[in-house]
């Protein structure tokens, strides 16, 4: 048991900084670059990311990630470690609440509504203006959560 807690907490850690990691590039980055071309092509090129990730690598990362949470919170709470325990618990929900949960409420349900407009309307502008704001602050979210989730994971394999 040792040793699969051990691997799947090495796991989850990597896995959720990988994430975070991806998701720091949108927040710090893409976005901004995307918030300075013409809406138009900044929807365009939103929505072919938006395709391109679900059959990418990305989700063979971020869902197995999410799953391991669970595994490990399951694991944490058959048998408790104290300490350990704890930034097992808190890496996992922040993961699966924060990270993985908020994805699909907060920042798909935009995706979505981002690709059922097209062109440069005034419509698509102020769409395109509060997607850029209001995506951007999910991801950030979702940023922070991934890598406080990666901490506490390899915090609680220095004293698991």
């Amino acid at each position: 048991m040792q040793i699969f807690l051990t691997l799947s907490l090495v796991a989850a850690a990597i896995g959720s900084g990988l994430v975070a990691g991806i998701f720091f590039a949108f927040s710090t980055f893409i976005m901004t670059a995307f918030s300075r071309i013409p809406a138009e092509q900044g929807i365009a090129a939103m929505n072919s990311i938006n395709v391109t990730i679900v059959r990418s690598p990305f989700m063979g990362l971020f869902v197995p990630t999410a799953i391991l949470c669970l595994v490990i919170a399951v694991l944490t709470l058959i048998d408790w470690r104290g300490g350990a325990s704890f930034l097992m618990l808190a890496g996992a929900a922040l993961y699966i609440f924060a990270s993985f949960l908020s994805t699909i409420i907060f920042n798909v349900p935009m995706n979505d509504a981002l690709a059922k407009i097209g062109g440069n309307g005034t419509e698509a502008v102020q769409l395109w203006t509060a997607y850029l704001r209001d995506w951007t602050w999910w991801n950030h979210v979702r940023t922070i959560a991934s890598l406080l989730a990666s901490v506490a994971f390899v915090r609680a394999l220095m004293i698991v």
